[in-house]
């Protein structure tokens, strides 16, 4: 975990709204103790002249808003992890590297906004990054937290998964985002960075593979990035195989229906084999007194974990390296906020203090 380096000089016991931020690449959410939880898709949007300006009627633009419209503005997707990936499949993105810098700082500001909190709260948060985020990135964070939370600490989105469902020990997590996945040993202590990883086998490569899939099946139809986005979230699953999904596209400007279920299915079973390997391998150099009881224990969270049987195909890829019991987390689109929001309340006043003056004198 890494703290701010601009945190007041005192934790009044009243007067505070804490927050868990979960800054998705596809989704942010956002806890806070006040009781208000919400999430909106990780997307800003800047009106691209006067007229767009004019005609929108705002500076920025967020989540769905934005999308709408994406053709009279600059967008960006501050927290993806997947721009290569990208670069030639959709150009709807603009990634001027320091505007995306100001829309990182704009859409934390948008997500504290949505926590609801009062002129006169101290605001103190926890925001979950990238299991082996770097540390440019964590100042990242923070330097955008700075005037939008009095005091901000940085933890694994994993950990605040765990540290939420107070599986703490013995457990291996599995955060499934859009441009990354997130595995994390849990052994009832915060976890090092031998204990965590990182792999691109997320809902972007679900993405890629789907798209590759359909050009090469189906060249005649015409769609893009975000419509097979749409598409996964809405039709995917790896058990439901008597249900075909059959979704409409244009070809050359006129709606045609194509049978697309084969592809899917394809292109979410793609990430199966890296994730399951990888937390194989964080199995295999653990004690070996505690490997039966991690193995027993996967939790499966993020986004991706919404997939309908996915968790069971994780589970039988473990089963060919000796076994394994995954289990979905039951709130996936918040579990990384509430962990983070839980962290936040439990950790005492005089440790933000601690960590307060350590950061200080750095």
């Amino acid at each position: 975990m890494r703290p701010n380096t601009n945190a007041p000089q005192h934790k009044p016991t009243e007067g505070v709204l804490f927050v868990g931020i979960d800054l998705g690449t596809s989704h942010a959410a956002v806890a806070s103790s006040n009781g208000v939880r919400a999430t909106v898709d990780s997307i800003v949007a800047y009106p691209r002249d006067l007229i767009s300006r004019k005609a929108l009627g705002k500076d920025k633009l967020f989540g769905a808003d934005a999308w709408r419209n994406k053709h009279s503005c600059d967008v960006y997707r501050p927290m993806e992890k997947g721009a290569v990936k990208y670069r030639d499949l959709d150009t709807s993105l603009n990634r001027d590297a320091g505007r995306t810098q100001a829309a990182i700082r704009d859409l934390l500001e948008h997500v504290v906004t949505l926590a609801k909190p009062r002129k006169d709260d101290l605001i103190y948060g926890v925001i979950g990054a990238p299991a082996q985020a770097s540390i440019h990135s964590q100042k990242t964070l923070i330097e955008a937290s700075r005037g939008l939370l009095d005091c901000v600490m940085i933890c694994s989105e994993p950990f605040a998964v765990a540290y939420g469902l107070q599986f703490l020990a013995d457990t291996l997590v599995i955060d499934i985002g859009a441009g990354t996945t997130d595995l994390c040993r849990m052994h009832g202590s915060l976890p090092a960075p031998d204990d965590q990883i990182t792999v691109s086998a997320a809902g972007d490569a679900v993405d890629r593979k789907l798209f590759e899939l359909l050009k090469a099946t189906y060249p005649e139809a015409a769609f893009t990035v975000n419509m097979i986005k749409q598409i996964k979230e809405r039709h995917a699953a790896l058990s439901r195989v008597d249900e075909p999904v059959i979704v409409t596209l244009p070809v050359k400007g006129v709606p045609h229906e194509f049978d697309i279920t084969e592809q899917l299915h394809a292109a979410v079973e793609s990430i199966v084999p890296e994730i399951a390997s990888e937390l194989h391998n964080l199995i295999a150099d653990y004690d070996p007194e505690f490997q039966a009881s991690m193995r027993n224990h996967v939790l499966l969270a993020g986004g991706g974990s919404q997939i309908i049987g996915l968790d069971r195909a994780i589970e039988a890829k473990l089963n060919e390296m000796g076994g394994g019991k995954v289990t979905r987390v039951n709130e996936p689109v918040y579990a990384g906020a509430n962990g983070a929001l839980h962290l936040a309340q439990d950790i005492p006043a005089e440790f933000w203090q601690e960590i307060a003056a350590e950061a200080a004198a750095n």
